[in-house]
């Protein structure tokens, strides 16, 4: 098959119908035709809130980190501090308060540093990754009737290393992470 010159073809949206509702995403059939084939297909779509992901870093340059059982696994994951957003919540907002929530750590400089697609061949969500500066324990943790969570702290360079050879395997926490590494060497304390 040769591909064009001007790229792929945005294909046409024909119609869409809700397949499933459930607590965490409605999975919906999404009818497309391609616009110069003809070619007509169903294809499935997930349809998730948003989500936002935090990497809270302490004064002394730790990061902030949750270890908690996730069920897709069936396993325990090292990962950031992040939840679901409530709609219309603004990503840096929903940062400080699943920090907060989560970890009981609060912090100042808080900006958005990216904004990813989970998996744009079948998910429609994004997930906004922010940074926190200045992080300390401040708050009562508040977690979900389903949350169970180990927080740590660990120097930043030591979880980038994590990352690099295996141990953190969450590809959102990679991204958070990837984009953090830039930012972390203008921001790494002096060593004396």
């Amino acid at each position: 098959m040769s591909q064009s010159r001007h790229g792929p073809s945005r294909w046409e949206i024909l119609g869409q119908k809700i397949q499933a509702k459930t607590v965490v995403f409605d999975l919906q059939s999404v009818r497309y035709r391609h616009p110069v084939r003809g070619t007509e297909k169903d294809f499935v779509v997930i349809r998730a809130p948003d989500w936002v992901n935090v990497l809270a870093l302490t004064r002394d340059g730790q990061l902030v980190l949750v270890q908690q059982f996730r069920f897709g696994i069936d396993a325990l994951s090292l990962e950031i501090p992040g939840g679901v957003m409530e709609a219309g919540e603004d990503p840096v907002e929903a940062g400080l308060r699943e920090l907060r929530e989560e970890t009981g750590f609060t912090g100042k400089n808080a900006r958005l540093l990216g904004s990813v697609h989970p998996n744009p061949a079948i998910q429609a969500n994004r997930c906004h990754l922010v940074l926190v500066e200045g992080a300390e324990r401040t708050a009562a943790l508040e977690w979900d009737d389903t949350e169970e969570i180990e927080v740590a702290t660990r120097p930043v360079d030591e979880v980038l290393a994590a990352a690099r050879d295996g141990r953190i395997t969450h590809g959102l926490v990679l991204n958070a992470l990837f984009l953090l590494e830039p930012h972390w060497r203008g921001l790494r304390p002096a060593k004396t």
